[in-house]
């Protein structure tokens, strides 16, 4: 991205801002956010811009590690009585508050330890984990991430059809910042 892509602007905020108001709105916590190996700088800014709401900021000091470094991050700062985790990117705006709702409700009824949006059939994110999940996570997969686990419970796994595509996109280019703003702040304006 060529710039801390947390920190750009989206809808009047930044864009971990706007993730962490989302969960939080859904009644999702504690919201953990871990902050990959960045810059002294760019940690510090996201602490910042963070220091307002109730989060708790874990780094993961391994800067060029796969995702599932970051997942487990997340995992062990969550306290023992948890049942389960939202798992969401950091670099996924797109997602609502209304679609983490629908996933906590399918969660909660479909009686699957793995609840997870779909998009004419291709799988998204965010993702529910049962914290039956968690050591297992924590411990294997090395090298293939989630898709690991997913691969090892395949009748646990709840695939929850959506009808945006946005579960599926995230942003590592600059085009696809602004392809995406633009899309959310028209659909904003014409919501309004």
């Amino acid at each position: 991205m060529g710039t801390q892509k947390l920190l750009l602007p989206w809808d009047g905020k930044t864009i971990i801002e706007y993730i962490v108001d989302q969960i939080s709105a859904a009644g999702l916590n504690p919201i953990v956010v871990v902050i990959g190996g960045d810059a002294a700088a760019d940690t510090s800014a996201i602490t910042q811009v963070l220091a307002s709401r109730q989060v708790v900021l874990v780094h993961n000091p391994d800067r060029d590690a796969e995702m599932l470094t970051s997942v487990r991050c997340g995992l062990s700062a969550l306290p023992t009585d948890c049942h389960a985790a939202l798992i969401a990117l950091g670099d996924q705006p797109t997602i609502r508050t209304g679609l983490i709702q629908q996933l906590v409700e399918a969660y909660e009824s479909s009686g699957h330890g793995i609840v997870m949006p779909a998009f004419l059939g291709k799988r998204g994110h965010p993702t529910i984990l049962s914290a039956g999940y968690f050591r297992e996570v924590l411990t294997q997969y090395d090298g293939v991430g989630l898709r690991g686990l997913l691969d090892a419970h395949p009748k646990d796994v709840h695939e929850f059809s959506v009808s945006n595509p946005d579960v599926l996109a995230d942003m590592d280019y600059p085009d696809e910042y602004q392809s995406q703003k633009l899309a959310h702040d028209t659909t904003r304006e014409t919501s309004d």
